[in-house]
């Protein structure tokens, strides 16, 4: 009877609403992922450039969207442990802990199965040929990470040059909320707050995107309205200011003018022929000096 009771116990356990909620919510996860997996593909729309973007672009608007709820807190849980554990976790003491604990243990299976029976215990378990990494695994994991590595350079690149004007104006405010919070804030810290607001910033609009784009909207209106305005304010001066130069340049050319004609109307007068000295009409080889030589010459001729 009591082995009736625990079977029926453990058939009502795992086949119940909690144990069918659990497959259920499994299911529903590695749907999830296989989407994300599958949406790493090379977005249509290339950069302001021409140039095609990487499928990492894809992969991590796919993720940031939360249009796969499950993967996404999976990757924002895997990041705030990560976190948390290079924080508060000596990883790198463990590691070494662990590698001398492992080798110490199959060095002395090994010895002590070769002084009993002659064949070392480590030798048995040893494969008949180690694992290597498939060429293809390896091509594909280098292609992999060549493209992640491009996508934080194209991305960097994009915002730097304000492809985008709405992510550069965040990256800048990041940035400038950084350099006042790293002061008071350790860098893991920093780390935390930056991932939160990475993965929830879009969650938190595509839960409010009416009242949020209603707000953007109004505010740009505004923004517009001023920027108008400013606009003829600078056309009007602009005009201005060109009326008045022209009228200042009219005047002064005029001034100029005026002294030109003035300054050349006193001082001109008529010529006639009588101003100028009578040409001579002797040829000028046969006229005399005009001073003769009243000394004797040096050397006397004979």
């Amino acid at each position: 009877m009591t082995s009736i009771d625990a079977s029926a116990a453990y058939n009502s356990v795992t086949n119940g609403p909690v144990a069918q909620n659990v497959k259920d919510q499994s299911i529903k996860t590695t749907t999830e992922l296989t989407k994300l997996a599958a949406s790493r593909t090379t977005p249509p729309i290339p950069a302001a450039t021409g140039q095609p973007l990487t499928h990492y672009h894809s992969f991590f608007s796919e993720l940031l969207s939360w249009n796969n709820p499950r993967a996404s807190a999976i990757a924002y849980a895997s990041i705030v442990s990560l976190i948390f554990s290079v924080r508060y976790l000596d990883v790198f003491r463990w590691g070494f802990k662990l590698t001398w604990m492992v080798l110490a243990i199959t060095i002395a299976a090994e010895v002590a199965g070769k002084a009993l029976v002659n064949n070392g215990f480590a030798t048995q378990l040893r494969p008949r040929k180690y694992y290597t990494v498939p060429r293809q695994t390896l091509d594909a994991m280098i292609g992999d990470v060549h493209e992640l590595v491009n996508f934080f350079v194209i991305e960097a690149q994009r915002i730097l040059f304000a492809e985008n004007i709405s992510a550069s104006a965040a990256a800048a405010l990041g940035a400038f909320l950084s350099y006042y919070l790293v002061k008071i804030v350790p860098y893991w810290g920093l780390a935390l707050i930056s991932t939160t607001v990475v993965f929830f910033a879009p969650l938190v609009y595509t839960t409010n995107q009416e009242l949020i784009d209603s707000q953007l909207k109004h505010a740009s209106e505004i923004v517009n309205a001023q920027t108008s305005q400013l606009r003829k304010v600078a056309v009007q001066q602009t005009e201005q200011a060109t009326q008045i130069t022209k009228q200042y340049m009219g005047d002064y050319t005029a001034k100029a003018q005026s002294l030109i004609k003035g300054a050349t109307g006193a001082d001109a007068k008529e010529l006639k022929p009588t101003d100028f000295p009578a040409a001579p009409k002797k040829d000028i080889k046969t006229s005399e000096p005009v001073f003769k030589s009243e000394q004797e010459p040096l050397i006397a001729t004979y």
